[in-house]
């Protein structure tokens, strides 16, 4: 027995009959009622013919539109001028033509849930890559809860409204910050902190340090938030390692090899008690953007998460090898983003940079250097490059680094300085 696709004939033809018979009703729906939103097809010739007279400002009523259906050669398709008159008899809900007209739209959009679900199962029985499988319904849903979305805009008196509460409440709270804190101050100071909704980028050429950078931040923000990482360069035991060299002020080498003494491994049994007690979890088996998603919506739903750090984009594998790897990082970058802003949470990134600052005499990053797209600087909304010059010149003394705010949506783009003690893979606030 077939299925029948959810829908609603009442509405439709309530929805017609009205806009028959008052003009002005049409604007009430024109521009968030599709053509295709109607479920028989003779429901979306008639509400096509109402909408060509409506952008020629002619007069809409049963004598006109039966001429435009003529015009249109469907005038019979439809039911002759019979069925239009009995739409336009029928309709006596005049003042709720908005809620029928929701209606449809609710039921268009159910048809588009159970035709892409269909579909999905569909591949699913075939020898399709079922990444692409995934990715295709995920985007599918994403642009069937986009179509929910249809508010109005906001006017400027609410917007005003909200503004002056958010300034009143910050003017009372006592935080320096607006975000979590990164464990540095200059930085926080700079940033604000870890703002809900931001894409932070920290990009570097290897061996600059910025892995250990993303774990030391990571680190200091799990002691109130939740922070996962998603780690596709190395496996979550080395992270955890570092993790631990870090915090427990031991040398990394050493807990490697597991030349460590007594006095050390107590030291390393505190820090691993204190570090089990967060909600910090690590993924080292997801490589593809859907399966990096689905993992963060599913930590999201169950501890409340605040903070992801991936590392890095560029070995995020697509979920089809037909286009360009610019436009596969751009593609990555943009989901990235949207995960940011759709779940309110701060997402960190990991990024390569090309060869080209050690062809420069000046080899501190820029903008530029960011490797194979550009979308990785437009989605970002901040970009952070260490920069170690000892990297470059093995004469240059201390152990400092440079964290150079590249880009900084809301503040300022400046540099700052650190203290770096690689054997710990911990950099420090300087005083």
């Amino acid at each position: 027995m077939e299925m029948v696709m959810p829908h609603s004939r009442e509405a439709e033809e309530v929805v017609l009959g009205a806009l028959i018979n008052d003009k002005d009703k049409v604007e009430e729906v024109e521009e968030s009622l599709l053509y295709d939103e109607f479920y028989y097809d003779k429901h979306k010739i008639i509400y096509k013919g109402i909408l060509n007279l409506r952008r020629r400002e002619e007069q809409i009523d049963l004598i006109t539109l039966c001429e435009e259906l003529k015009t249109m050669d469907t005038l019979d398709k439809v039911g002759g001028l019979s069925y239009i008159s009995q739409l336009s008899n029928a309709a006596t809900y005049l003042d709720n033509v908005k809620s029928y007209s929701d209606i449809i739209k609710d039921r268009a959009l159910r048809r588009r849930i159970i035709k892409s679900c269909m579909k999905a199962i569909e591949e699913s029985h075939k020898d399709s890559s079922m990444e692409a499988v995934v990715q295709k319904l995920e985007e599918n849903m994403v642009r069937a809860s986009a179509s929910m979305d249809m508010e109005e805009m906001e006017h400027i008196m609410d917007a005003l409204q909200d503004t002056i509460t958010y300034i009143e409440n910050r003017n009372k709270s006592k935080k320096e910050i607006l975000g979590i804190t990164t464990g540095f101050k200059e930085l926080d100071r700079v940033t604000s902190g870890l703002i809900p909704g931001d894409f932070i980028i920290i990009a570097g050429r290897p061996s600059m340090g910025k892995t250990a950078f993303a774990l030391n931040i990571a680190q200091y923000a799990s002691k109130d938030a939740c922070v996962g990482i998603f780690s596709l360069e190395m496996p979550s035991y080395q992270l955890t390692q570092r993790l631990l060299a870090s915090k427990c002020l031991i040398p990394l080498k050493n807990i490697r090899s597991g030349a460590l003494s007594e006095k050390a491994i107590d030291k390393l049994l505190s820090g691993a008690e204190d570090l089990s007690k967060r909600k910090l979890f690590i993924d080292d088996q997801s490589t593809t953007i859907s399966a990096i998603k689905a993992k963060v919506r599913a930590l999201k739903k169950k501890s409340g998460l605040h903070i992801i750090v991936v590392d890095y984009l560029q070995l995020i594998e697509p979920a089809t090898g037909t286009s360009s790897r610019e436009q596969e990082i751009a593609k990555i970058s943009r989901e990235l983003k949207r995960l940011a802003k759709s779940l309110n949470i701060t997402v960190i990134a990991l990024s390569q940079l090309s060869r080209a600052p050690e062809l420069r005499s000046d080899s501190r990053p820029m903008l530029s250097d960011l490797r194979e797209s550009g979308s990785i600087e437009q989605d970002a909304d901040i970009v952070i490059f260490p920069y170690r010059e000892s990297y470059y010149d093995k004469e240059a003394k201390g152990e400092k680094v440079e964290i150079i705010i590249g880009k900084n949506r809301n503040g300022e783009v400046t540099t700052i300085n650190l203290g770096w003690a690689g054997q710990y893979q911990r950099f420090a606030n300087l005083l």
